[in-house]
C-alpha cells in the first residue's frame, strides 16, 4: 500500500496551487512513495549519538567589532545627485502615481 495516496498528492498540488493531470498526479504519488523510503531509511540509520549537521564542513563566522562613526549630513549625501528635493533624491515618476 502506498504511503501517500493520489488523493493525498492531489490535495498537495491543490494546496501548491499547482495544475496537474491525471497521469501525472498517478506518477507522482509512486514518486512520493520512493522519497518517503528513502527518508525513512535515513530516519533508521541517524541516531542520538550522530549529532545534526547543517553544513558538513566546519563553518565559522567572522565577524568585526561594530563601530560607531560619524554618518554622511544630508547635504553631503545628496552633494552628487543629479536632483534633489526636501534632502531626497529626486527620482522620475515611474507608477503613475502622485
Amino acid at each position: 500500500m502506498s504511503a501517500i495516496s493520489r488523493d493525498e498528492v492531489a490535495n498537495l498540488a491543490r494546496l501548491a496551487r499547482i495544475a496537474m493531470s491525471d497521469a501525472e498526479l498517478d506518477h507522482l504519488a509512486g514518486e512520493m512513495d520512493v522519497i518517503l523510503g528513502a527518508v525513512a531509511r535515513v530516519q533508521e540509520v541517524a541516531s542520538k549519538d550522530v549529532l545534526a549537521t547543517s553544513h558538513p564542513l566546519d563553518v565559522s563566522n567572522v565577524v568585526r567589532e561594530d563601530l560607531v562613526v560619524a554618518s554622511l549630513s544630508p547635504t553631503e549625501a545628496l552633494s552628487g545627485a543629479p536632483a534633489s528635493e526636501d534632502q531626497r533624491f529626486k527620482v522620475p515618476q515611474i507608477l503613475g502615481e502622485e
